[in-house]
């Protein structure tokens, strides 16, 4: 393999940068991450945001890093301190969308309400005017609220609009609301109504233009000034499937940032590759998450979880049919007003066009049938035939709606097929990962982002032909397991895993504590105390139970179908709460989740170190989230965006503090550590094959040079009596394993009797 001429960071560690922790509290850390092995620091966006902002994503100004994260100065800190030290940078950006919740903030947005069509930053939002009678809808106002818009004169002098403590501008020469290029109309009008827009369907998110040039060249004013003045290595583009042209815009940064590396959060579904035509060296690693995963998936527990699931929801799980009526909710639902202007737009092009109600219906059937987030016309044009067929089938009645449908959607170069395009992946978005994903309880460390819950498992020789694939296709796409977005931290995960060889434990403990602490729906109860027994600490941490009922809340409101965000079911959730607190009230809820957690705990350690070690030694980049060097054990964010005790964990590297998640921070050291000092170990791919009675409990292969080796199974191994005579199939050569210090023949008895993995150079 060649090694390209942009420099490739041989790991990264995410960093959270927040009002709390700010670019100089970064600096500070710099130090330990390089004594852990970390080659790259990787920041989460840095751009001025909406006040407050714990994440960054809701940008309101593209020309200065945020104030409140540390300014220009923490920036330059970060990169000083990180040059001194051998690093690069990595900076997360946000392309698609600004943030518009404080109108005042955003200097665009507040120009463009003041202005409408006239102001020079109209053509940077992604606005329907003609939808709109020229004006722009805001949907803020709540039910039988609107005598509380009001005139007023702000203290500068100038008049404004306020509802209640937000603010609009007043355009010149104006002192009525009817005079505006805008109208603040009730909140519920967003599904139907809106013309601008959005981030899925985040009223708050403005998407901007940036396929066209002006737009870009004034989004990325100090994007491009961090590389003309060296600060920054790389970049991480946030959500571009809400991109025009995603192709273009990845060229328009590389030649801005002189072809630095970057990698997109593309979420590919299974079997769908991404666009090799594209400037990226590959996407931020959810697929690479999925097949960890499932290759330490029990195969022997899908039939009795599956029973169970079924038995739970009263008659079987069809999660294809699930996926499909729940994203036909949302496009007829929270993003109508998309499919809405999608309708509009067809009209335009086409002549003597159906009815728009026969057209709406026909996009929103074809939304729901798209099977993968979208197209990037004319590569991905076999998903869109893929998604007319089973609309054709679902929906024979439009047969004569989709003939005329279809030619337009099929050329990338039409205004229609692009907005098509661009709203594809909102649906799948809304409707698989924030509402299926909840809905289904089967084996929840399954159930995220970039995975299918429908696959359980994947064989190890599988696993193999995708990572060899991975080392030729993309060898610097980044590798990682828990991410801000993750539905279930990594650890957390490896828990839930251990039920898949555990599914008659599962079973009987479930249903003692359904019958301890009832909840409605006994499916969601398996979501729910699959999360607390992922998320349990024996010393009950004081935050736990918040986390827990803010987890709970979140759940079963995105579940959507026994209650939701705008009409809360509140006896519903009053009784799903009541079993939350059962964790901590009830001696006997809290024995039984105890004895649970005694039995899976050994194996479910032993998921957690072989997921790390094959997610820091597989082809690809290796990102570290924030903290995940230790145990793992947070929920859906906001739970996985928490503060990180940085001294502890540095107390640990260095041998002066103690941690019972010791081993997994050892693992990670000596994996980066390896891979930054010795990167000629890590240029190929090559399965290393085991035999003997256990050799199906074994994952192992060689980087070239540096061989992983982890176990797979660990619950089903020791009720079979461990590794007995099983030995790997070395190359030749005498192997010694960096994590004890000891050399080895290969037999895994041995090899493994100190920890569960190993990670093998050769002594000489």
């Amino acid at each position: 393999m060649t090694e390209p001429a942009t420099r490739v960071p041989h790991s990264t560690y995410r960093l959270q940068i927040s009002p709390d922790f700010d670019l100089f509290a970064a600096t500070r850390v710099l130090p330990y991450l390089h004594a852990l092995g970390v080659d790259w620091v990787y920041l989460s966006p840095l751009l001025a945001s909406e006040p407050g902002s714990t994440h960054g994503y809701d940008v309101v100004a593209f020309d200065h890093v945020d104030p409140e994260r540390g300014g220009a100065e923490g920036l330059d800190a970060v990169s000083a301190e990180a040059r001194r030290l051998g690093m690069g940078v990595l900076v997360d950006i946000v392309p698609n969308h600004v943030g518009v919740a404080t109108p005042s903030e955003d200097p665009w947005w507040w120009d463009v309400l003041r202005l409408g069509r006239e102001s020079e930053h109209a053509n940077a939002f992604d606005v329907d005017w003609a939808a709109g009678d020229g004006r722009i809808l805001i949907p803020v106002v709540g039910d039988d609220d609107e005598d509380a818009i009001t005139i007023a004169v702000s203290d500068s002098g100038q008049g404004e609009v306020r509802y209640h403590d937000q603010r609009f501008p007043l355009a010149p020469g104006t002192t009525t609301m009817e005079e505006q290029h805008y109208e603040l109309v009730n909140w519920r009008a967003a599904d139907e109504d809106l013309n601008y827009r959005r981030f899925f369907a985040v009223n708050t998110l403005a998407a901007v233009r940036v396929e066209d040039p002006e737009v870009f060249a004034e989004t990325h004013v100090e994007i491009r000034r961090w590389f003309d003045e060296g600060l920054v290595d790389g970049l991480r583009v946030d959500h571009p499937d809400g991109l025009r042209d995603p192709h273009r815009y990845l060229e328009d940064l590389a030649a801005l940032t002189g072809g630095a590396y970057v990698l997109v959060e593309k979420i590919l579904e299974p079997g769908e590759e991404l666009p090799k035509s594209w400037a990226t060296m590959g996407t931020t690693g959810y697929d690479a998450l999925a097949y960890v995963d499932r290759v330490l998936t029990d195969p022997a527990g899908e039939a009795p979880l599956t029973e169970l699931e079924d038995k739970l929801r009263g008659a079987p799980v069809d999660w294809a049919q699930m996926v499909h009526d729940n994203k036909r909710a949302v496009a007829t639902g929270i993003l109508h007003s998309e499919v809405l202007r999608i309708t509009r737009e067809l009209g335009r092009v086409v002549e003597d066009a159906p009815d728009e109600d026969l057209v709406a219906d026909a996009v929103a059937e074809l939304l729901a049938c798209f099977p993968v987030y979208r197209s990037y016309l004319p590569e991905g044009r076999e998903h869109l035939d893929q998604a007319f067929a089973a609309a054709r089938a679902a929906r024979p009645d439009l047969a004569a709606t989709y003939d005329v449908l279809e030619p337009v959607l099929a050329d990338g170069w039409t205004a229609p097929a692009r907005r098509f395009q661009q709203t594809s992946g909102m649906v799948m978005a809304k409707g698989v990962e924030d509402c299926s994903f909840y809905r289904w309880s089967r084996l929840t460390s399954l159930n995220e982002v970039g995975g299918d819950p429908s696959i359980f498992t994947i064989g190890v020789d599988d696993f193999h032909e995708a990572m060899a694939a991975r080392q030729r296709d993309w060898p610097h796409s980044m590798t990682t397991l828990s991410t801000h977005d993750t539905k279930r931290g990594e650890d957390v995960r490896a828990r839930i895993t251990v039920l898949a060889e555990e599914p008659a434990a599962w079973e009987e403990a479930l249903t003692e504590l359904l019958r301890l602490a009832p909840v409605p729906d006994p499916a969601f109860g398996s979501l729910l105390w699959q999360a607390v027994l992922g998320a349990w600490t024996p010393d009950h941490l004081p935050d736990l139970p918040a986390r827990l009922h803010g987890y709970a809340e979140k759940a079963m409101r995105e579940a959507g179908d026994r209650t939701t965000w705008t009409e809360p079911d509140e006896a519903y959730e009053a009784a799903v709460h009541a079993a939350v607190d059962a964790v901590f009230e009830s001696d006997e809820v809290r024995d039984v989740l105890v004895g649970l957690a005694a039995r899976i705990e050994e194996p479910a350690q032993a998921n957690s170190l072989a997921a790390k070690l094959l997610a820091l030694t597989m082809p690809g980049v290796p990102d570290v989230y924030q903290g995940s060097e230790l145990w793992e054990t947070s929920l859906v964010d906001p739970d996985n965006r928490r503060p990180v005790d940085f001294e502890h964990r540095a107390a640990v590297l260095a041998g002066t503090g103690e941690d019972d998640a010791a081993t997994k921070l050892h693992v990670t050291c000596s994996a980066l550590t390896l891979r930054r000092e010795r990167p000629e170990l890590f240029t190929t791919y090559t399965p290393v094959s085991a035999s003997g009675t256990a050799a199906g409990h074994v994952v192992a292969y060689d980087r070239g040079g540096a061989i992983t080796v982890v176990t797979r199974l660990p619950a089903g191994l020791a009720a079979a009596g461990g590794w007995g005579d099983t030995v790997l199939d070395l190359p030749e050569g005498r192997w010694h394993d960096v994590l004890t210090g000891l050399d080895t023949d290969g037999r895994l008895a041995d090899l493994l009797a100190t920890h569960p993995v190993a990670l093998l150079v050769r002594k000489d």
